[in-house]
């Protein structure tokens, strides 16, 4: 043998067996984690693809919505620049306009200055004139309804033989003479009978009615006498005297229409005249 192997036959039978087991069981142990920490590095490795995919999906994903965004901006910019042109192009207009409207205002004061003074010198010439024309038109309106009333409410002689006042035929002549107050009037309806009725300051009953004929008969009671009115005819001024009137003044009725049993009509009595007393029922001769 030579000198090397017999040193490493010496060196061999120097160490003890457990060192070597333990060397063995040290490489083992080793060997495994050589293994697992292989196996880890693998999975950090898979893990950090997997995050650079998902991170790369995302940039990609934010990069389009940019993108997107940044298009819509352009877009924006656009439809606001073609906003302002146009608002440009209103507000020229719209001071142009202002000038223009300022313009026709100088003019038109201008003009209505010089109107409103010949206007003025017109207006002083012809005012004395339109107002003779509108006072003479005036007057003329009053004439004819001075006429048209004269033509309904005509005057007449009464059954004594005095000229009578104005004569109403209905309700509305009536109505006329009660706005013009030259007298009192007491408006009545009077129905057949034998008793009485009282209109204004004297009583009246109806005791006999001719309607073809339009004639009536009524009996007045005043001053303690009763005084017949026989077939008298409607329209007619019916007249009587009672104390205190003058000669010249009496009580007149008028008749409108004569019915088959009623009469209708107005009792006049002078305004200056004294109250009559209640009449008797009696009639006198």
């Amino acid at each position: 043998m030579s000198e090397f192997q017999d040193e490493t036959i010496q060196n061999s039978a120097a160490t003890p067996r457990w060192v070597g087991l333990a060397m063995a069981a040290l490489g083992g142990v080793s060997l495994i984690g050589l293994g697992f920490g292989v196996s880890a590095l693998n999975q950090s490795k898979s893990v950090e693809q997997t995050m650079q995919a998902s991170l790369k999906q995302q940039n990609e994903a934010l990069s389009q919505r940019l993108a997107k965004e940044e298009e819509e901006n352009q877009q924006l910019q656009s439809d606001l620049k073609v906003v302002t042109d146009k608002l440009n192009v209103t507000q020229e207009d719209l001071q142009k306009a202002r000038q223009q409207s300022k313009a026709s205002v100088a003019a038109y004061n201008k003009k209505l200055s010089g109107l409103e003074s010949n206007v003025n010198s017109q207006l002083a010439a012809k005012a004395s004139a339109e107002d003779v024309t509108k006072l003479g038109g005036d007057v003329t309106g009053v004439k004819n309804d001075l006429e048209e009333t004269k033509s309904k409410l005509e005057r007449a002689t009464g059954d004594m033989g005095v000229m009578s006042g104005l004569i109403a035929r209905n309700h509305d002549d009536l109505e006329e003479l009660k706005r013009k107050g030259d007298r009192n009037y007491y408006e009545f309806t009077l129905q057949k009978s034998k008793t009485p009725q009282r209109v204004g300051p004297v009583q009246i009953s109806l005791s006999k009615t001719d309607q073809k004929k339009s004639r009536y008969t009524v009996t007045v009671l005043a001053d303690d006498k009763a005084i017949e009115k026989k077939d008298k005819t409607a329209g007619e001024p019916v007249q009587f005297y009672v104390k205190g009137t003058q000669r010249y003044a009496p009580y007149e009725i008028v008749v409108f229409d004569v019915g088959k049993n009623q009469v209708t009509g107005y009792l006049s009595t002078p305004k200056s005249a004294a109250g009559a007393t209640a009449a008797s029922n009696t009639p006198g001769q």
